[in-house]
């Protein structure tokens, strides 16, 4: 049996836990949609408009950052890195939730996990170009 490198079981532990957070803010928007019989949209409650609204942004965020941690264990960039930006993009992804969950309006968890999340991105980014050219 192959043993999976500490790279992809690095970047495998972040995966497993972004999905969990996504499977958390489904069942979050689908209790609400339960609880207050709307089937499709948000019929205009705020309270589960803003539920759709912190999934929707976890959606749009996170399969990026996903790409670039497993990418960066495929080339075999630095545990350090795989951590950081797993650490760094899960952090974010779980302020921004907390503070969009609080606030329609601006939020210091919102601002500071968009902080945190593009972080992350540019992090990725940036170590994917430099590996990529130096080897």
């Amino acid at each position: 049996m192959e043993t999976v490198s500490a790279h992809l079981a690095a970047a495998g532990l972040y995966v497993g836990l972004m999905i969990l957070m996504g499977i958390v803010l489904q069942i979050r928007v689908i209790r609400l949609r339960r609880s207050k019989l709307i089937g499709i949209g948000d019929g205009q409650d705020k309270e589960l408009a803003r539920a759709i609204r912190v999934h929707g942004n976890f959606a749009e965020n996170v399969p990026v950052g996903l790409a670039g941690l497993i990418m960066l264990a495929l080339i075999d960039a630095q545990a350090i890195v795989i951590h950081g930006v797993g650490i760094l993009l899960l952090a974010g992804r779980v302020l921004h939730a907390i503070g969009l969950t609080g606030s329609a309006g601006s939020s210091k968890g919102r601002v500071g996990g968009m902080i945190l999340t593009f972080t992350a991105l540019i992090v990725t980014a940036l170590a994917l170009i430099v590996i990529a050219l130096w080897r």
